[in-house]
């Protein structure tokens, strides 16, 4: 197992803030795109299910954009407290590392958000778009709560099965990306599918709008240590390799990591 390098790692910091940022913008983007009333792409499109459909499918190879990404490989690509939460709990990360991710994760997503909403100029803040926030659909509180709870589980499950099996550890991006898209395509009237903390805080900070927020505060981790739990219960937590969504082959990684053969700096010498 490679030793982690000590002390603080501002740049993954900073690549966490830009991660997340540029999630916010792009969806914040292609609402504007597939939902304002003055896009031509919005009154070309009369069913609301292929509307989330394509919604869905750019923000799910936005996420796998990221995760791949040189920087996603660096930091990891989390871009969610939850997610960073999760493997704090697996034994993954430093305790210090993940206070200053969550930190940065919701710095990034409201300053992204704010920075898209400032350039499209009142598109991002008309009703079409509210600043793409993320409350409860017409079935209520209760349902959305259980939602988020629900897909939040199984993202964290694939994202577990999937990147810890070295056979196939490189489709976790795209497994988490596909997900992505399906629950905005079909789970979004019911909570606005959010799975993440930052992403919900930033756009209601902006929108002003806090109704239920403690639903996204809550239901993601939930869902997603509960994965954990009955993982680390069925395999070990000696299975978790790497608290990265897509490692790289080389350089070095600041995680506890088991994703790479030990460095010479770290065998002891006689």
């Amino acid at each position: 197992m490679n030793a982690r390098v000590a002390g603080l790692h501002w740049p993954e910091y900073l690549i966490e803030a830009a991660a997340i940022g540029t999630f916010m913008v792009s969806a914040a983007g292609f609402a504007a795109l597939l939902y304002y009333p003055a896009s031509f792409v919005a009154t070309g499109i009369h069913s609301e299910l292929l509307r989330r459909g394509l919604m869905g499918l750019a923000m799910g190879l936005t996420a796998m954009a990221i995760i791949y990404s040189p920087a996603g490989q660096r930091s990891g690509a989390h871009m969610n407290p939850a997610v960073t939460l999760t493997f704090f709990r697996l034994g993954k990360i430093d305790r210090s590392d993940a206070v200053a991710y969550i930190v940065a994760q919701f710095i990034g997503a409201a300053f992204g958000l704010a920075v898209i909403a400032s350039a499209l100029a009142g598109i991002v803040s008309d009703p079409s778009v509210n600043y793409v926030t993320t409350v409860p659909g017409p079935a209520g509180p209760a349902v959305a709560f259980a939602a988020e709870l629900t897909i939040s589980f199984v993202l964290m499950a694939c994202v577990l099965a999937v990147s810890n099996d070295r056979r196939v550890s490189a489709y976790t991006g795209v497994c988490a990306g596909v997900l992505v898209w399906l629950y905005i395509t079909v789970e979004a009237p019911l909570s606005g599918m959010s799975m993440n903390p930052a992403r919900t805080l930033g756009s209601a900070l902006l929108a002003a709008d806090f109704r239920s927020l403690w639903i996204y505060f809550a239901a993601p981790p939930l869902g997603m240590l509960t994965a954990a739990e009955l993982f680390v219960r069925r395999h070990g937590v000696h299975r978790v390799l790497c608290a990265k969504l897509h490692h790289p082959h080389t350089g070095p990684c600041h995680f506890v990591c088991a994703m790479q053969p030990p460095q010479a700096s770290d065998i002891e010498t006689p």
